[in-house]
């Protein structure tokens, strides 16, 4: 995902998606071909593979119609074989994703920085608050490009704020 355009269209998805699953964002980064999100449920909070098929199915058609409208070639790169007979637009990688429950504050905050540390370990910046597409700066008290529409982030729950005393 290398375009701006695009990437504003996943944060307005994942803003629907938290707001009416009941999560919170925590974290983020946008990669060229992934995306990591650290989110946090309220006490209604759906599955969170409800969550993930709220962001994924809304912001791949998007994408789709956009294709179309724009008579690209890359809708017939993203247009697989499901079996004979049958093809369908694939924009995310098959299956739910990576997803594991964090109990611990250092678990959490090792995350975050896993998750910050993504653009500057595959070269794309030489430090995590370079990229514009990721919730670093703002972890830094730092401004974002106003032209970009990322998704809106919440401070994390207090007990994963400072580390636990042992």
């Amino acid at each position: 995902m290398t375009n701006n355009p695009w990437r504003c269209l996943l944060s307005e998805a994942i803003d629907r998606a938290v707001e009416r699953h009941g999560y919170h964002l925590a974290a983020f980064v946008y990669m060229p071909e992934h995306v990591h999100l650290l989110v946090f449920p309220g006490p209604e909070a759906s599955k969170i593979d409800e969550l993930l098929k709220a962001i994924k199915r809304p912001y791949s058609y998007r994408i789709k119609r956009l294709l179309q409208a724009a008579n690209s070639r890359l809708l017939a790169r993203l247009t697989i074989r499901q079996r004979p007979g049958v093809t369908t637009f694939r924009y995310w990688q098959e299956g739910p994703g990576y997803d594991r429950n964090l109990d611990h504050p250092e678990t959490v905050l090792a995350s975050i920085d896993y998750i910050h540390n993504n653009p500057v370990r595959r070269g794309l910046v030489n430090r995590s608050i370079d990229w514009q597409w990721s919730s670093a700066r703002w972890y830094a008290d730092l401004p974002y490009d106003p032209r970009l529409r990322l998704p809106r982030l919440e401070t994390l729950p207090a007990e994963f704020l400072v580390p636990a005393a042992r």
